[in-house]
């Protein structure tokens, strides 16, 4: 019996993790020949306040981390 542990940071719709299970079963089904019924699939979502990597917490990476550069044209207005 096949035991799949996923953990999201933040948070998945209903729908979402429906299809993520459906999905993960049918895999398991097809690469291992592993019936529905036997596949178990568990969900944990954590609160990006809840994990760090890094040495920070998630929640606090958007603060921390600067803002993307910007596309600059050159002087001749070439990209």
């Amino acid at each position: 019996m096949p035991f799949v542990d996923i953990r999201l940071a933040g948070s998945a719709t209903r729908e979402q993790k429906a299809a993520i299970v459906a999905d993960v079963t049918r895999s398991l089904g097809e690469h291992l020949g592993k019936p529905a019924a036997a596949v178990q699939v568990t969900i944990v979502e954590l609160s990006p306040e809840n994990y760090g990597s890094g040495g920070i917490l998630v929640a606090d990476r958007a603060a921390a981390s600067p803002p993307p550069a910007q596309e600059v044209a050159a002087a001749d207005g070439k990209r």
